[in-house]
């Protein structure tokens, strides 16, 4: 599978890089068919190994504290949730030239929610139950979030959004963008405990089995902190009904959905600033996130 290049240093994975790793780390597994997984993923390559594992290879240097974040995490997480999540079963070590640690997990099967979904409605119901219960989950001993982190305040992306927004220039309606934005500055702001966000909730990480969602992936990006961050499905994913649908289910005040409106357009424009010449995956849910932000606002 092809790999275009997305950041300026990042690494180069391929299925005998994978294949010299497992040799010498988990001989056992080095001999079962390795398959990459397509994906518009932007932190990681992805491999299929037989039938009942992945793994999952950090591509640039900020992602590589994921895997132990995840193995830390998830299997502590994973009996509360109504959704399946990845299982980590074994932390890689760097070698053979690569620099990373790197983690292999239980093959979770499905499509991503890009157009597979057969009720987005129910879809709705099912991602808002996945969401209160990783909300209802005791963040005790959660690592410390950092500036302009996942379930930060929003005045914390006020700089990124408006650079990206500038980079952007007439590819967007810039006016509309910012409109949009001060909007989201002046809501008001949360003054609740932090809870554990997922904080990516994109169609590329959620997963769907005969039309309806059956897990969640990639907790890269998790942390503790407004649970309006998790509203962006709102208008990455779901629109109209489903959209209403989603934010009846979690019972979501209107400063809050002015938050999780935010975090959509932070995404929307970051996504297509960054990825536009790189990504068209990313550039294609950035772009649809962007028109549902402007073409559904107060």
């Amino acid at each position: 599978m092809a790999r275009t290049r997305m950041h300026d240093d990042e690494i180069f994975t391929d299925a005998d890089l994978l294949r010299r790793l497992l040799a010498g780390q988990f001989p056992d597994w080095a001999d079962l068919p390795i398959t990459p997984v397509e994906s518009y993923g932007t932190d990681h390559d992805i491999y299929r190994v037989g039938e009942h594992l992945s793994a999952r290879l950090p591509r640039i240097g900020w992602a590589t504290t994921q895997a132990t974040r995840e193995a830390h995490w998830l299997p502590r997480l994973a009996p509360h949730l109504p959704l399946a999540i990845p299982v980590p079963v074994a932390m890689g070590r760097p070698a053979d030239g690569y620099p990373y640690e790197w983690s292999v997990c239980r093959w979770l099967p499905g499509a991503n929610a890009n157009g597979t979904i057969d009720d987005l409605e129910r879809a709705a119901v099912d991602l808002a139950a996945f969401i209160t219960a990783l909300r209802a989950i005791d963040p005790a001993g959660a690592h410390p979030r950092t500036r302009g982190g996942r379930g930060c305040p929003p005045v914390e992306l006020d700089d990124f959004v408006r650079s990206s927004i500038a980079t952007l220039g007439d590819r967007i309606d810039g006016k509309a963008a910012l409109r949009v934005w001060d909007d989201v500055l002046d809501a008001p702001a949360w003054d609740g405990p932090d809870v554990w966000v997922h904080g990516d909730l994109l169609p590329g990480n959620l997963l769907v089995v005969d039309g309806r969602l059956s897990a969640v992936i990639d907790f890269g990006c998790l942390n503790v902190g407004d649970p309006a961050c998790d509203l962006q499905p709102g208008w990455s994913l779901f629109h109209g009904r489903s959209r209403a649908r989603l934010r009846d289910e979690l019972d979501v005040d209107d400063a809050a959905w002015r938050r999780g409106r935010g975090w959509a357009l932070c995404h929307g424009v970051g996504a297509l600033a960054y990825y536009w010449d790189t990504n068209p995956g990313m550039v294609r849910q950035g772009t649809r996130t962007l028109a549902e932000v402007l073409g559904d606002t107060p």
